[in-house]
């Protein structure tokens, strides 16, 4: 029996895309396109060097790369991305930010308002924008984590849909404490898009 794609998800990444794999995976181990009409149709990045487009490959996800530095403003990216998302998305896909170091302008967010995720490594609202993990360690916060929200005009803020607690020990250093937050962004993020299907399921 098939399946017709009624939630097409396009996933941003820039760098090595742990969480774009996480997701891939979990869309076909939990069925997404059966339950919900909806599967990850392409991998965007705006880094050729980006890692995560070879993973994409050899999962058998279509890729494009939209080069930021080929566009001489953000509001010319946007607008190349958004053609890009178009053609492998159509006009209402959902978008998930994996990763994806571009601050997105209010036009291009407001085209997909309530269907751009992102997942952020800290615990929204504290710790928006870079270094999350230092800035926890150095403020003396017993615990850290990460927040999956939907994407709004002002950075890092948005409706929030899922998020995990991870102890800061003694000892940790930006990057330790990173890595033990990784891994649990890679299931709140999965759990959280099937949170968004089911409440948007048609």
């Amino acid at each position: 029996m098939t399946h017709t794609v009624r939630t097409p998800i396009v996933v941003l990444i820039s760098g090595s895309g742990s969480n774009m794999v996480a997701l891939v995976k979990a869309s076909r181990q939990q069925q997404w396109l059966r339950r919900f009409g909806a599967e990850v149709v392409a991998v965007i990045s705006n880094r050729p060097e980006a890692g995560g487009l070879a993973k994409a490959c050899d999962m058998g996800v279509a890729t494009q790369v939209v080069d930021h530095q080929q566009h001489a403003s953000r509001e010319a990216f946007d607008a190349a991305l958004q053609a890009a998302i178009s053609q492998v998305g159509g006009q209402t896909p959902l978008l998930l930010l994996a990763g994806f170091m571009r601050i997105l302008t209010p036009n291009f967010v407001q085209a997909y308002a309530g269907r751009m995720l992102n997942i952020h490594p800290s615990l929204l609202p504290a710790f928006p924008g870079l270094n999350t993990h230092q800035r926890a360690i150095d403020m003396g916060c017993r615990f850290a984590g990460a927040t999956v929200h939907e994407v709004t005009a002002e950075l890092d803020h948005g409706h929030i849909w899922g998020q995990a607690v991870v102890p800061i020990v003694p000892g940790d250093d930006g990057p330790a404490l990173a890595a033990r937050v990784l891994s649990q962004e890679h299931r709140i993020y999965v759990d959280a898009v099937t949170a968004w299907l089911q409440a948007h399921a048609v």
